[in-house]
């Protein structure tokens, strides 16, 4: 229970750090706070309070300065994201009157395809096949490579994945992912994921602890801790970036998000439905899944082909 002074300090908790508090993914948050920090310094801004005399001509300023600094277009977005959020909730909780970021034009997309290149079915099925089928290792590792290209879950949603979340839906073997903002999907199993973590599972010897990371570490020279879910950074250097060496790609062209792009443009290319895509990836927005949709810019149907002298 509440003493009576901790009641009076949660009251007193001005309203513009109850929305940073409020956010849950640590992502999320760390970006957030980099971005309400450069806006500070921007305007000079000392305590929470003082977001309440923001007005649009403080952020019109503060983009133009972005620009000035050649951030990147999807930058300056998120940036200008973080403070509407913000003042989306000071408006909830009547702190203040409007919203100054209403109407404050933020940089077009630019492109209508997303910038993470989708790698080639050829070498999608040649990284599945890289990791050896004798050792543990190799084993987990095509199970990961294998979730990653026929379920195009985030690396993060992979990680987070536990051995209870293997679950029968109507027959169905199912993953239970959970998404940004902890929001559940559950996405069918590909058979041939299914045989692969099968393999895994029955090697690696923790298929009955459900509550368990599906994914772990092999070694450890430093703790020897084995039962902690496997890291992203892990999935990206040891995984995705070693086999594509292998296999001779280039590794600084390829990255877990690119086998995202793979799964979702394969997909539509073998004529998914879109919006069930969307639902799938878990996006929020059909305008996101849209940028996966590569159908009408398929490199080989470019006029520069048709090209003869």
């Amino acid at each position: 229970m509440l003493t009576a002074e901790e009641f009076r300090t949660l009251a007193d908790v001005p309203p513009e750090v109850e929305w940073f508090a409020n956010i849950e993914n640590p992502n999320t948050r760390r970006a957030y706070q980099a971005d309400l920090k450069d806006f500070m310094a921007f305007v000079g801004i000392k305590i929470a309070e003082e977001f309440r005399i923001v007005t649009r001509s403080h952020l019109i300023a503060w983009r133009k300065s972005l620009e000035a600094r050649a951030l990147a277009p999807a930058t300056i977005r998120r940036k200008l994201s973080a403070l509407s959020s913000l003042f989306d909730f000071l408006c909830e909780a009547n702190a203040v009157n409007y919203n100054p970021s209403l109407g404050v034009k933020r940089p077009s997309e630019g492109s209508n395809e997303g910038k993470t290149a989708a790698i080639g079915d050829d070498q999608a099925a040649a990284l599945l096949n890289a990791p050896s089928i004798d050792t543990l290792k190799g084993k987990r590792d095509r199970a990961v490579l294998s979730v990653l290209l026929y379920h195009g879950v985030r690396r993060d949603e992979l990680c987070k994945l536990r051995v209870k979340d293997i679950e029968a839906r109507r027959g169905v073997p199912h993953f239970v992912v959970t998404g940004k903002r902890s929001k559940l999907r559950y996405v069918p199993i590909h058979p041939h994921t299914l045989q692969t973590i099968e393999d895994y599972l029955g090697t690696a010897g923790h298929r009955d602890d459900a509550e368990g990371a599906l994914f772990r570490p092999v070694k450890n020279p430093v703790r020897g801790e084995l039962a902690k879910a496997l890291s992203t950074h892990a999935i990206y250097k040891d995984i995705v970036k070693r086999y594509a060496q292998d296999i001779g790609m280039d590794p600084r062209c390829i990255c877990p998000h690119g086998l995202r792009a793979t799964a979702a443009t394969n997909a539509l290319e073998h004529e998914a439905d879109i919006a069930k895509v969307q639902e799938w990836l878990g996006h929020s927005s059909i305008s996101t899944t849209r940028l996966y949709d590569r159908r009408k810019m398929r490199p080989e149907e470019s006029p520069t082909f048709k090209v003869a002298y």
